[in-house]
């Protein structure tokens, strides 16, 4: 299969920081690479010229975008009404609950719209990826983490430069 024929887009939401955006695509790719077809990797052991084996890596293209929470909710239902997209989502829960356990009890207690998706990633065939997620945004990491420095330095001198009580 040709590297064009597939995709991979994972799905950030706009009211969530950097390091757990992090997080959610860590967690997301992981589940993604599970439950995904044979063909999503490329050669499975990488050896270099010094006869050190190096993890192979998906050869189809993954990229990161950014939308509004409602946008994320609303790709993740239109994907998962797709048969041939693997949809992997990340909801609040997650982040809320401490072991595997204490998740699925939490999301087995609630509807689907009760739910609230922090981030996806959605892996199929290109045309129906991008039918989906081809007018998002592209996530620039180091664009938010200076949005969310400037943030911290605001509240910073708002406070006279002091954060914490010593």
């Amino acid at each position: 299969m040709k590297y064009e024929n597939r995709k991979i887009v994972g799905i950030i939401a706009t009211n969530v920081d950097a390091t757990t955006a992090l997080n959610v695509i860590g967690h997301l790719a992981i589940a993604i690479g599970k439950y995904s077809d044979e063909e999503i990797m490329g050669k499975k052991i990488i050896t270099d010229k010094s006869n050190i084996n190096h993890l192979g890596i998906s050869k189809f293209p993954f990229i990161v975008t950014k939308v509004k929470p409602s946008k994320l909710r609303a790709a993740i239902d239109k994907a998962k009404e797709n048969p041939c997209l693997l949809v992997a989502d990340y909801p609040k829960d997650m982040l809320d609950t401490r072991t595997d356990e204490e998740l699925v009890e939490s999301i087995n207690n609630k509807e689907n719209a009760e739910l609230e998706y922090l981030g996806a990633i959605i892996y199929g065939d290109t045309d129906d990826v991008n039918e989906i997620t081809g007018r998002f945004q592209l996530w620039k990491l180091w664009q938010q983490v200076i949005e969310e420095k400037q943030k911290y330095d605001k509240i910073k001198n708002q406070l006279g430069g002091k954060l914490w009580k010593k």
